[in-house]
């Protein structure tokens, strides 16, 4: 055996930088075309009219959404005269009187509008109020109409939209 050791590979020693790798050129911008700017604006343009339709549509007064539902309410019981050329309820039926309360219930049950009784009518033995809700809901299938507490009286859609309530009591 030899001390001597067989000649090592010499390897070259490490480059002092990596290698640069040629920059590539930005890709030049383009202008928009007129076509594009064009239907960019008429598109937020459309966007902020539908958002300010859709803002007072949903707070404005006469919404599409609602109508007021009218008719009429007797009482043929118990009425008479008041001082004022108007009538009212006596005895039993002393709730009924200009004012008294309306309320509008959707097919759900749920209360979705109020109004009252006014102009009160007497003639003869009955007395004669209009009914006037306004804001009451469209969509319903049925709605059911309460004058005080006596009760509901059910019309169809079309009927309370088209001022067909007629309800009377005694």
């Amino acid at each position: 055996m030899t001390d001597q050791l067989p000649p090592q590979p010499t390897t070259p020693p490490p480059p002092a930088e990596p290698p640069s790798v040629p920059a590539l050129p930005s890709p030049a911008k383009r202008p928009v075309r007129p076509l594009t700017a064009g239907l960019l604006g008429l598109a937020i343009g459309a966007a902020i009219v539908g958002a300010a339709w859709a803002v007072t549509a949903e707070n404005g007064p006469g919404d599409p959404g609602t109508f007021t539902l009218e008719g009429t309410f007797e009482l043929t019981e118990g009425a008479t005269s008041d001082d004022n050329g108007g009538c009212m309820g006596t005895g039993g039926y002393d709730d009924i009187r200009e004012g008294t309360g309306v309320t509008v219930y959707g097919a759900g049950g749920d209360v979705i509008a109020t109004g009252a009784i006014q102009n009160p009518d007497f003639s003869g033995l009955t007395c004669t109020f209009d009914v006037k809700v306004e804001d009451v809901p469209k969509g319903e299938k049925f709605y059911k109409v309460e004058v005080s507490h006596r009760g509901t009286l059910q019309l169809t859609a079309q009927e309370a939209q088209s001022g067909q309530f007629a309800g009377s009591l005694g």
